[in-house]
Protein backbone atom coordinates (compact mmCIF):
# COMPACT_ATOMS: atom_id res chain seq x y z
CA UNK A 1 0.00 0.00 0.00
CA UNK A 2 3.35 2.30 0.62
CA UNK A 3 4.54 1.61 -2.83
CA UNK A 4 1.69 2.43 -4.78
CA UNK A 5 0.41 5.88 -2.71
CA UNK A 6 4.29 6.84 -2.78
CA UNK A 7 3.92 5.86 -7.05
CA UNK A 8 0.56 7.96 -7.35
CA UNK A 9 1.79 10.97 -5.12
CA UNK A 10 4.98 11.35 -7.67
CA UNK A 11 3.14 10.98 -10.35
CA UNK A 12 0.35 13.21 -9.00
CA UNK A 13 2.99 15.86 -8.13
CA UNK A 14 3.79 15.34 -11.88
CA UNK A 15 0.73 16.33 -13.13
CA UNK A 16 -0.35 19.04 -11.12
CA UNK A 17 3.13 20.93 -12.01
CA UNK A 18 2.39 20.67 -15.89
CA UNK A 19 -1.33 21.98 -15.13
CA UNK A 20 -0.10 24.35 -12.59
CA UNK A 21 -0.73 28.36 -13.76
CA UNK A 22 2.90 30.64 -13.27
CA UNK A 23 2.76 31.96 -9.71
CA UNK A 24 1.19 29.11 -7.27
CA UNK A 25 2.14 28.49 -3.58
CA UNK A 26 4.83 26.03 -3.25
CA UNK A 27 4.23 22.30 -3.12
CA UNK A 28 5.90 20.95 -0.60
CA UNK A 29 8.85 18.44 -1.05
CA UNK A 30 9.00 14.80 0.73
CA UNK A 31 12.21 13.62 -0.11
CA UNK A 32 12.69 9.54 0.77
CA UNK A 33 15.58 7.95 2.54
CA UNK A 34 17.67 6.32 0.51
CA UNK A 35 20.59 4.09 1.20
CA UNK A 36 23.79 3.92 -1.84
CA UNK A 37 26.99 4.93 -2.34
CA UNK A 38 26.71 8.73 -3.24
CA UNK A 39 23.92 9.05 -0.07
CA UNK A 40 27.28 7.81 1.99
CA UNK A 41 29.48 10.54 0.18
CA UNK A 42 26.88 13.18 1.39
CA UNK A 43 27.00 11.99 4.89
CA UNK A 44 30.94 11.97 4.98
CA UNK A 45 30.60 15.41 3.72
CA UNK A 46 28.21 16.22 6.26
CA UNK A 47 30.08 14.66 9.00
CA UNK A 48 33.16 16.76 7.99
CA UNK A 49 32.18 20.20 7.57
CA UNK A 50 30.10 20.46 10.28
CA UNK A 51 32.49 18.73 12.27
CA UNK A 52 35.21 21.50 10.98
CA UNK A 53 32.93 24.24 11.57
CA UNK A 54 31.99 23.33 15.10
CA UNK A 55 35.14 22.60 16.30
CA UNK A 56 37.72 24.54 14.80
CA UNK A 57 36.69 27.70 17.20
CA UNK A 58 37.82 25.51 19.64
CA UNK A 59 41.39 24.50 18.63
CA UNK A 60 43.78 26.94 20.84
CA UNK A 61 47.61 28.26 19.78
CA UNK A 62 49.96 29.67 21.74
CA UNK A 63 51.26 32.81 20.00
CA UNK A 64 52.85 33.78 23.54
CA UNK A 65 51.87 36.58 26.45
CA UNK A 66 49.68 38.93 26.06
CA UNK A 67 47.86 37.39 22.45
CA UNK A 68 44.47 35.18 22.16
CA UNK A 69 45.33 31.52 22.23
CA UNK A 70 42.15 30.61 20.08
CA UNK A 71 43.85 29.07 16.36
CA UNK A 72 41.37 30.90 13.98
CA UNK A 73 40.42 34.29 15.26
CA UNK A 74 38.68 37.44 13.53
CA UNK A 75 39.40 39.62 16.00
CA UNK A 76 37.20 42.78 15.54
CA UNK A 77 38.35 45.03 18.68
CA UNK A 78 41.65 44.12 17.46
CA UNK A 79 41.40 44.87 14.05
CA UNK A 80 43.30 42.02 12.75
CA UNK A 81 42.47 38.73 12.03
CA UNK A 82 44.70 35.30 13.70
CA UNK A 83 45.35 32.33 11.57
CA UNK A 84 47.75 30.04 13.74
CA UNK A 85 51.22 32.07 13.15
CA UNK A 86 49.46 34.07 10.37
CA UNK A 87 48.27 37.59 11.55
CA UNK A 88 46.18 39.45 8.91
CA UNK A 89 45.86 42.99 9.31
CA UNK A 90 43.28 45.73 8.22
CA UNK A 91 45.70 46.64 5.64
CA UNK A 92 46.53 43.69 4.43
CA UNK A 93 43.08 43.37 3.31
CA UNK A 94 44.14 42.22 -0.50
CA UNK A 95 44.83 38.72 1.38
CA UNK A 96 41.18 38.29 1.85
CA UNK A 97 40.87 39.54 -1.27
CA UNK A 98 42.99 37.19 -2.82
CA UNK A 99 41.25 34.00 -1.08
CA UNK A 100 37.94 34.49 -2.13
CA UNK A 101 39.20 35.17 -5.86
CA UNK A 102 40.82 31.86 -5.32
CA UNK A 103 38.26 30.50 -4.27
CA UNK A 104 35.79 31.87 -6.77
CA UNK A 105 38.08 30.36 -9.57
CA UNK A 106 37.90 27.26 -7.64
CA UNK A 107 34.24 27.12 -7.55
CA UNK A 108 34.57 27.70 -11.30
CA UNK A 109 36.69 24.96 -12.16
CA UNK A 110 35.19 22.33 -10.09
CA UNK A 111 31.93 23.17 -11.84
CA UNK A 112 33.41 23.12 -15.23
CA UNK A 113 34.63 19.65 -14.99
CA UNK A 114 32.04 18.22 -12.50
CA UNK A 115 29.07 20.04 -13.14
CA UNK A 116 27.33 21.38 -9.11
CA UNK A 117 29.27 19.16 -7.06
CA UNK A 118 29.35 22.42 -4.56
CA UNK A 119 25.53 22.46 -4.51
CA UNK A 120 25.52 18.44 -4.19
CA UNK A 121 27.89 17.93 -1.17
CA UNK A 122 29.29 21.34 0.25
CA UNK A 123 26.91 24.06 0.37
CA UNK A 124 26.09 25.30 3.80
CA UNK A 125 22.22 25.19 2.19
CA UNK A 126 22.57 21.72 1.02
CA UNK A 127 24.55 20.25 4.60
CA UNK A 128 22.32 21.77 7.33
CA UNK A 129 19.05 20.97 5.15
CA UNK A 130 20.46 17.61 5.37
CA UNK A 131 20.72 17.24 8.72
CA UNK A 132 17.52 19.38 9.52
CA UNK A 133 15.32 17.11 7.07
CA UNK A 134 17.89 13.87 9.02
CA UNK A 135 15.72 15.15 12.48
CA UNK A 136 12.68 15.32 11.03
CA UNK A 137 12.73 11.65 9.84
CA UNK A 138 13.90 10.41 12.82
CA UNK A 139 11.19 12.21 14.59
CA UNK A 140 8.27 12.25 12.35
CA UNK A 141 9.12 8.89 9.65
CA UNK A 142 10.34 8.70 5.98
CA UNK A 143 8.34 10.17 3.57
CA UNK A 144 5.09 8.18 3.40
CA UNK A 145 4.27 8.45 6.77
CA UNK A 146 5.31 12.06 7.43
CA UNK A 147 3.01 13.29 3.97
CA UNK A 148 -0.05 10.98 6.00
CA UNK A 149 0.95 12.79 9.75
CA UNK A 150 0.33 16.21 7.66
CA UNK A 151 -2.74 15.41 6.58
CA UNK A 152 -4.53 13.88 9.53
CA UNK A 153 -6.24 16.97 11.88
CA UNK A 154 -4.68 18.17 15.04
CA UNK A 155 -3.97 16.44 17.55
CA UNK A 156 -1.66 15.69 20.95
CA UNK A 157 0.36 13.36 19.16
CA UNK A 158 1.03 15.30 15.94
CA UNK A 159 1.65 18.85 17.91
CA UNK A 160 4.00 16.76 20.81
CA UNK A 161 5.64 15.21 17.11
CA UNK A 162 5.67 18.71 15.68
CA UNK A 163 7.03 20.67 19.08
CA UNK A 164 9.50 18.13 19.34
CA UNK A 165 11.12 18.57 15.62
CA UNK A 166 11.20 22.49 16.03
CA UNK A 167 12.37 22.20 19.09
CA UNK A 168 15.75 20.51 17.82
CA UNK A 169 16.20 22.14 14.44
CA UNK A 170 15.74 25.62 16.92
CA UNK A 171 18.63 23.90 19.04
CA UNK A 172 20.78 23.06 16.05
CA UNK A 173 20.09 26.51 14.72
CA UNK A 174 21.14 28.22 17.78
CA UNK A 175 24.55 25.85 17.82
CA UNK A 176 25.00 26.85 14.20
CA UNK A 177 24.55 30.93 15.03
CA UNK A 178 26.73 30.60 18.46
CA UNK A 179 29.44 29.05 16.57
CA UNK A 180 29.95 31.42 13.98
CA UNK A 181 30.06 33.92 16.69
CA UNK A 182 32.93 31.96 17.97
CA UNK A 183 35.02 32.85 14.89
CA UNK A 184 35.30 36.91 16.30
CA UNK A 185 35.43 36.05 20.26
CA UNK A 186 37.45 33.88 22.39
CA UNK A 187 35.17 30.62 22.19
CA UNK A 188 35.22 29.04 25.42
CA UNK A 189 34.82 32.23 27.59
CA UNK A 190 32.35 33.80 25.84
CA UNK A 191 29.95 30.36 25.94
CA UNK A 192 30.00 30.52 29.66
CA UNK A 193 29.10 34.29 29.44
CA UNK A 194 26.27 33.58 27.23
CA UNK A 195 25.14 30.86 29.88
CA UNK A 196 25.35 33.57 32.51
CA UNK A 197 23.69 36.31 30.95
CA UNK A 198 26.93 38.53 30.88
CA UNK A 199 27.98 38.56 26.96
CA UNK A 200 27.63 41.66 25.05
CA UNK A 201 24.31 42.94 23.24
CA UNK A 202 26.04 42.12 20.08
CA UNK A 203 26.44 38.76 20.96
CA UNK A 204 22.95 37.90 21.43
CA UNK A 205 21.75 39.79 18.66
CA UNK A 206 23.92 37.66 16.11
CA UNK A 207 23.56 34.48 17.53
CA UNK A 208 19.45 35.37 17.39
CA UNK A 209 19.69 36.38 13.56
CA UNK A 210 22.16 34.20 12.25
CA UNK A 211 19.80 31.33 14.57
CA UNK A 212 16.53 32.47 13.00
CA UNK A 213 18.18 32.73 9.41
CA UNK A 214 19.26 28.97 9.88
CA UNK A 215 15.78 27.61 11.38
CA UNK A 216 13.90 29.65 8.17
CA UNK A 217 16.36 28.12 5.24
CA UNK A 218 17.11 24.80 5.98
CA UNK A 219 13.81 23.77 8.31
CA UNK A 220 11.17 25.71 6.25
CA UNK A 221 12.69 26.87 2.93
CA UNK A 222 15.07 24.49 1.52
CA UNK A 223 14.72 23.74 -1.87
CA UNK A 224 13.25 27.20 -2.52
CA UNK A 225 16.60 28.77 -1.92
CA UNK A 226 18.52 26.41 -4.40
CA UNK A 227 15.80 27.28 -6.67
CA UNK A 228 14.79 31.09 -6.40
CA UNK A 229 17.13 32.15 -3.83
CA UNK A 230 20.57 31.62 -4.78
CA UNK A 231 22.75 32.89 -7.90
CA UNK A 232 24.59 29.97 -8.54
CA UNK A 233 22.47 27.77 -10.71
CA UNK A 234 21.65 30.59 -12.91
CA UNK A 235 26.00 31.02 -13.42
CA UNK A 236 26.49 27.55 -13.74
CA UNK A 237 25.38 27.24 -17.17
CA UNK A 238 28.15 29.49 -18.65
CA UNK A 239 30.64 27.11 -16.91
CA UNK A 240 29.37 23.66 -18.12
CA UNK A 241 29.88 22.41 -21.32
CA UNK A 242 29.21 19.12 -23.46
CA UNK A 243 32.11 17.75 -21.41
CA UNK A 244 31.34 18.43 -17.97
CA UNK A 245 30.61 15.48 -15.62
CA UNK A 246 26.63 15.96 -14.66
CA UNK A 247 23.70 13.76 -13.20
CA UNK A 248 22.27 12.28 -16.38
CA UNK A 249 19.67 10.02 -17.25
CA UNK A 250 20.39 7.62 -20.34
CA UNK A 251 17.40 8.28 -22.31
CA UNK A 252 18.43 6.23 -24.70
CA UNK A 253 18.36 3.36 -22.57
CA UNK A 254 15.50 3.98 -20.45
CA UNK A 255 12.48 4.33 -23.02
CA UNK A 256 10.19 3.89 -23.85
CA UNK A 257 9.51 3.40 -20.11
CA UNK A 258 6.37 1.79 -18.48
CA UNK A 259 5.69 -1.02 -15.57
CA UNK A 260 7.56 -4.08 -15.59
CA UNK A 261 5.90 -7.80 -14.68
CA UNK A 262 8.66 -10.40 -13.03
CA UNK A 263 9.48 -12.50 -15.75
CA UNK A 264 7.86 -10.47 -18.84
CA UNK A 265 10.20 -9.93 -21.79
CA UNK A 266 12.45 -6.67 -22.18
CA UNK A 267 11.96 -6.76 -25.73
CA UNK A 268 10.76 -3.50 -27.53
CA UNK A 269 11.00 -1.34 -24.23
CA UNK A 270 13.64 0.70 -22.24
CA UNK A 271 14.73 -0.24 -18.62
CA UNK A 272 13.15 2.50 -16.91
CA UNK A 273 9.90 0.63 -15.22
CA UNK A 274 8.75 3.98 -14.01
CA UNK A 275 8.72 3.06 -10.39
CA UNK A 276 9.71 7.55 -9.73
CA UNK A 277 11.70 6.37 -6.67
CA UNK A 278 14.56 9.21 -8.46
CA UNK A 279 11.82 11.54 -7.95
CA UNK A 280 10.90 10.61 -4.65
CA UNK A 281 14.51 10.75 -3.24
CA UNK A 282 15.03 14.09 -4.93
CA UNK A 283 15.76 17.15 -2.41
CA UNK A 284 14.17 19.66 -4.84
CA UNK A 285 11.53 17.16 -5.92
CA UNK A 286 12.35 17.22 -9.81
CA UNK A 287 12.17 14.16 -12.33
CA UNK A 288 16.01 13.66 -13.49
CA UNK A 289 14.59 11.97 -16.38
CA UNK A 290 13.02 15.72 -17.49
CA UNK A 291 16.57 16.49 -18.66
CA UNK A 292 18.63 19.25 -17.16
CA UNK A 293 16.78 21.47 -14.89
CA UNK A 294 17.78 24.77 -12.72
CA UNK A 295 16.53 22.91 -9.81
CA UNK A 296 19.08 20.34 -9.56
CA UNK A 297 21.50 20.18 -7.33
CA UNK A 298 23.86 17.52 -8.97
CA UNK A 299 23.89 15.39 -5.66
CA UNK A 300 23.62 11.88 -7.34
CA UNK A 301 20.68 10.11 -4.73
CA UNK A 302 18.45 9.72 -8.19
CA UNK A 303 21.68 7.31 -8.74
CA UNK A 304 21.36 5.72 -5.58
CA UNK A 305 17.50 5.34 -5.42
CA UNK A 306 17.48 3.82 -9.30
CA UNK A 307 20.19 1.76 -8.99
CA UNK A 308 18.14 0.23 -5.99
CA UNK A 309 15.68 -0.25 -8.30
CA UNK A 310 17.39 -2.04 -11.31
CA UNK A 311 18.75 -4.43 -8.97
CA UNK A 312 15.42 -5.66 -7.95
CA UNK A 313 14.42 -6.07 -11.61
CA UNK A 314 17.69 -7.74 -12.85
CA UNK A 315 18.90 -4.82 -14.99
CA UNK A 316 21.99 -3.04 -15.18
CA UNK A 317 22.53 -0.66 -13.16
CA UNK A 318 23.43 3.09 -13.74
CA UNK A 319 20.67 4.15 -15.68
CA UNK A 320 20.75 7.24 -13.84
CA UNK A 321 24.71 8.40 -13.69
CA UNK A 322 27.59 10.84 -13.47
CA UNK A 323 28.57 11.22 -17.16
CA UNK A 324 28.86 13.99 -19.98
CA UNK A 325 26.24 14.78 -22.71
CA UNK A 326 29.25 13.93 -25.17
CA UNK A 327 28.94 10.73 -24.03
CA UNK A 328 25.46 10.19 -23.70
CA UNK A 329 25.10 11.82 -27.43
CA UNK A 330 27.40 9.15 -28.76
CA UNK A 331 25.67 6.50 -27.15
CA UNK A 332 22.78 7.19 -28.02
CA UNK A 333 23.80 7.48 -32.02
CA UNK A 334 25.24 4.21 -31.56
CA UNK A 335 28.91 5.21 -31.75
CA UNK A 336 30.13 3.90 -28.59
CA UNK A 337 31.08 6.01 -25.61
CA UNK A 338 33.19 9.44 -25.89
CA UNK A 339 36.53 9.99 -24.58
CA UNK A 340 36.17 12.56 -21.17
CA UNK A 341 38.51 15.55 -21.95
CA UNK A 342 38.80 16.99 -18.66
CA UNK A 343 41.55 18.99 -20.54
CA UNK A 344 39.98 21.86 -23.00
CA UNK A 345 39.72 25.67 -22.86
CA UNK A 346 37.81 26.44 -20.01
CA UNK A 347 39.11 24.54 -17.73
CA UNK A 348 42.65 25.48 -18.64
CA UNK A 349 41.75 28.83 -18.53
CA UNK A 350 40.37 28.08 -14.91
CA UNK A 351 43.53 26.62 -13.71
CA UNK A 352 45.76 29.43 -15.14
CA UNK A 353 43.80 31.80 -13.47
CA UNK A 354 43.96 29.52 -10.22
CA UNK A 355 47.73 29.72 -10.79
CA UNK A 356 48.46 32.98 -11.06
CA UNK A 357 46.30 33.86 -8.02
CA UNK A 358 48.25 31.37 -6.19
CA UNK A 359 51.36 32.59 -7.43
CA UNK A 360 50.28 35.86 -6.72
CA UNK A 361 49.07 35.19 -3.38
CA UNK A 362 52.64 33.47 -1.98
CA UNK A 363 54.31 36.09 -3.65
CA UNK A 364 52.89 38.81 -1.40
CA UNK A 365 53.17 36.51 1.55
CA UNK A 366 56.60 35.82 0.48
CA UNK A 367 57.56 39.68 0.14
CA UNK A 368 55.49 40.69 3.27
CA UNK A 369 57.32 42.46 5.96
CA UNK A 370 56.75 42.44 9.75
CA UNK A 371 57.17 46.75 9.63
CA UNK A 372 54.82 48.90 7.44
CA UNK A 373 55.11 52.88 7.54
CA UNK A 374 52.72 54.69 6.45
CA UNK A 375 52.88 59.30 6.13
CA UNK A 376 50.17 61.73 5.87
CA UNK A 377 51.11 65.35 5.37
CA UNK A 378 48.71 68.09 7.25
CA UNK A 379 47.34 70.20 4.19
CA UNK A 380 46.36 72.92 7.04
CA UNK A 381 48.30 75.18 6.54
CA UNK A 382 50.70 73.67 3.26
CA UNK A 383 53.59 75.05 5.24
CA UNK A 384 55.08 77.39 8.07
CA UNK A 385 57.25 79.82 7.74
CA UNK A 386 59.47 79.85 10.95
CA UNK A 387 60.47 83.52 12.37
CA UNK A 388 64.41 82.45 11.28
CA UNK A 389 62.65 82.11 7.50
CA UNK A 390 63.08 78.37 7.48
CA UNK A 391 60.01 76.17 6.23
CA UNK A 392 58.05 73.62 8.03
CA UNK A 393 55.68 70.64 6.86
CA UNK A 394 53.89 68.55 9.22
CA UNK A 395 53.35 65.00 8.94
CA UNK A 396 51.13 62.44 10.76
CA UNK A 397 53.74 58.93 10.64
CA UNK A 398 52.31 55.84 11.87
CA UNK A 399 54.16 52.65 12.13
CA UNK A 400 52.66 49.01 12.20
CA UNK A 401 54.98 46.49 14.03
CA UNK A 402 53.38 43.16 13.24
CA UNK A 403 56.24 41.16 15.30
CA UNK A 404 55.86 40.07 19.05
CA UNK A 405 58.81 42.33 19.84
CA UNK A 406 59.08 45.97 20.94
CA UNK A 407 61.03 47.19 17.75
CA UNK A 408 63.32 50.91 18.06
CA UNK A 409 63.72 52.75 14.69
CA UNK A 410 65.11 55.35 13.04
CA UNK A 411 62.86 57.72 10.62
CA UNK A 412 64.94 59.31 8.18
CA UNK A 413 64.25 61.46 5.27
CA UNK A 414 66.00 61.08 1.65
CA UNK A 415 65.11 64.08 -1.29
CA UNK A 416 65.39 67.02 0.59
CA UNK A 417 69.06 68.25 1.40
CA UNK A 418 69.31 69.64 4.49
CA UNK A 419 66.78 68.86 6.17
CA UNK A 420 65.70 68.36 9.92
CA UNK A 421 63.24 66.17 11.07
CA UNK A 422 61.40 66.98 14.78
CA UNK A 423 58.86 64.04 16.40
CA UNK A 424 56.82 64.73 18.93
CA UNK A 425 54.99 61.55 20.66
CA UNK A 426 55.45 59.82 24.37
CA UNK A 427 57.10 57.00 22.54
CA UNK A 428 60.75 59.02 21.07
CA UNK A 429 64.09 58.81 22.93
CA UNK A 430 67.56 60.58 21.97
CA UNK A 431 70.43 59.15 22.16
CA UNK A 432 73.62 58.77 20.27
CA UNK A 433 72.23 57.36 17.37
CA UNK A 434 69.75 59.53 17.29
CA UNK A 435 66.21 60.35 17.39
CA UNK A 436 64.61 56.77 18.05
CA UNK A 437 60.16 55.94 17.70
CA UNK A 438 59.45 53.17 19.87
CA UNK A 439 56.65 51.06 18.60
CA UNK A 440 55.28 48.08 20.69
CA UNK A 441 54.63 45.07 19.94
CA UNK A 442 51.53 43.93 17.45
CA UNK A 443 50.67 47.74 17.75
CA UNK A 444 50.64 51.14 15.43
CA UNK A 445 52.89 53.52 16.61
CA UNK A 446 51.64 57.03 15.73
CA UNK A 447 53.90 60.26 15.74
CA UNK A 448 53.62 63.88 15.51
CA UNK A 449 56.80 64.24 12.44
CA UNK A 450 58.05 68.36 11.39
CA UNK A 451 60.53 68.64 8.98
CA UNK A 452 62.09 71.70 8.49
CA UNK A 453 64.16 72.95 5.64
CA UNK A 454 66.48 76.13 5.40
CA UNK A 455 65.41 79.04 3.58
CA UNK A 456 67.52 78.69 0.73
CA UNK A 457 67.40 74.87 0.65
CA UNK A 458 63.41 75.42 0.40
CA UNK A 459 61.90 74.17 -2.17
CA UNK A 460 59.80 75.88 -5.03
CA UNK A 461 56.21 74.47 -4.93
CA UNK A 462 56.01 70.55 -4.03
CA UNK A 463 58.86 68.19 -4.17
CA UNK A 464 58.46 64.42 -4.15
CA UNK A 465 60.40 62.98 -0.71
CA UNK A 466 60.80 59.58 0.67
CA UNK A 467 60.33 58.67 4.26
CA UNK A 468 62.07 55.73 5.66
CA UNK A 469 62.29 53.99 8.32
CA UNK A 470 65.62 51.46 9.64
CA UNK A 471 67.14 50.11 12.53
CA UNK A 472 69.86 51.42 14.73
CA UNK A 473 72.23 49.84 12.16
CA UNK A 474 70.65 51.52 9.07
CA UNK A 475 68.87 49.06 7.70
CA UNK A 476 65.55 50.15 6.02
CA UNK A 477 62.44 48.16 7.70
CA UNK A 478 60.17 50.34 5.80
CA UNK A 479 59.86 53.79 3.72
CA UNK A 480 56.46 55.99 2.42
CA UNK A 481 56.40 58.61 -0.68
CA UNK A 482 55.32 61.97 0.58
CA UNK A 483 55.73 65.60 -0.76
CA UNK A 484 57.24 68.79 0.79
CA UNK A 485 55.54 71.87 -0.01
CA UNK A 486 57.86 75.23 -0.26
CA UNK A 487 56.92 78.55 -0.98
CA UNK A 488 56.23 79.13 -4.82
CA UNK A 489 58.61 81.58 -6.04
Amino acid sequence: MDARLHDDDAVSLRTRKAELPLYISRIKVYPRAIKGLWRRVKWTALVLLLGLYYAVPWLRWDRGPDAPDQAILIDLDGRRGWFFDIVIWPQEIYFVTGFLILGAFGLFFATALFGRIWCGYACPQTVWTDLFMLVERLIEGDRNERMRLDRLPMSAGKAARKALKHTVWLAIAAATGGAWVFYYVDAPSTLVKIFRGEASLEVYLFIGLLTATTYTLAGWAREQVCTYMCPWPRFQAAMLDEQSVIVTYQKWRGEPRGKHKAGASWDGRGDCVDCNLCVAVCPTGIDIRDGQQIECIGCGLCIDACNQTMGKVDRPPNLILWDTLANQQAKEKGAGGATWRPLRPRTLLYAALLLVVTAVMLGAFWLRTDTELTVQRDRSPNFVRLSNGDIRNSYAVKILNKSRDERHLRLAVDGLPGATIGVVGTDVQGGAAGTQLIVHPDSVGTFRVFLTVPAGAAPSGSKSIEFTAGDTAGRKSASHDAVFVGPAR
